[in-house]
């Protein structure tokens, strides 16, 4: 699993050193934590926020989502729960934590994948979509975000339209496995996010993907401020 903070992480610590060095200096653990955590969420969402192209990505939401503090705390140890168990039982799956929530891609090397111009779902990809959601029902308070994305070959419409059809397809088949609606928002990108290469046939094929952003809902956020107060 990933830790997706790198360089952009130094940064943040970086800032938030500067910002905040009197109030952590005269401040208890628990307080340390929160200042810590409110200046470092708010840093990191900007930074990412300003360099992810749309504002409707999963990465983009993942970080949008951020609470910051100790209850930003409380939430990242159950989303790292989550995204170690999708790691263990999806091997193919790329699975990243971001922030205070998960990103998971699937490409056509991996658990989740498509025909060529095609968007059924395929007994392999309902195998490790079952598992999917049963991990996903195990937290019932976390939404994901579903999306289709392809490679920059053939036309831009049609290629926007077949992501828009294999994130349908991959939501609609997490509902029929007992996933409620409501928990799921489903985008289409086309070509407009590669995150590989596409002169090559390898970053093509990855590119060919459907990406998952998991992110806490609204009773999870007030859950973790609760637990904090008390």
């Amino acid at each position: 699993m990933k830790i997706n903070l790198k360089k952009i992480a130094v940064a943040v610590m970086a800032t938030t050193m500067l910002v905040s060095c009197d109030a952590i200096n005269n401040a208890n653990n628990t307080q340390k934590g929160a200042v810590i955590g409110t200046t470092a969420g708010a840093v990191l969402g900007g930074i990412i926020g300003n360099n992810v192209k749309k504002k409707n990505s999963a990465l983009g939401a993942v970080i949008g989502g951020v609470v910051g503090g100790v209850a930003g705390g409380v939430i990242g140890k159950q989303m790292d729960k989550q995204a170690q168990k999708i790691e263990s039982e999806i091997p193919g799956a790329e699975v990243t934590r971001v922030g205070e929530g998960i990103d998971v891609v699937f490409d056509e090397n991996s658990g989740v994948y498509f025909d060529t111009n095609k968007s059924n779902i395929n007994s392999k990809s309902q195998a490790s979509l079952a598992k999917l959601a049963s991990i996903f029902k195990e937290y019932p308070d976390t939404n994901i975000i579903v999306e289709g994305h392809t490679d920059s070959t053939g036309d831009d419409t049609y290629n926007m339209t077949l992501s828009q059809k294999r994130a349908n397809s991959v939501a609609d088949y997490l509902v029929s496995q007992g996933i409620t609606r409501d928990r799921l928002t489903v985008y289409a990108h086309g070509e407009t996010l590669p995150k590989y290469d596409n002169a090559t046939p390898e970053g093509r094929a990855k590119n060919r993907r459907v990406e998952l952003g998991i992110v806490a809902n609204e009773k999870m956020k007030q859950d973790a401020q609760n637990q904090v107060k008390q």
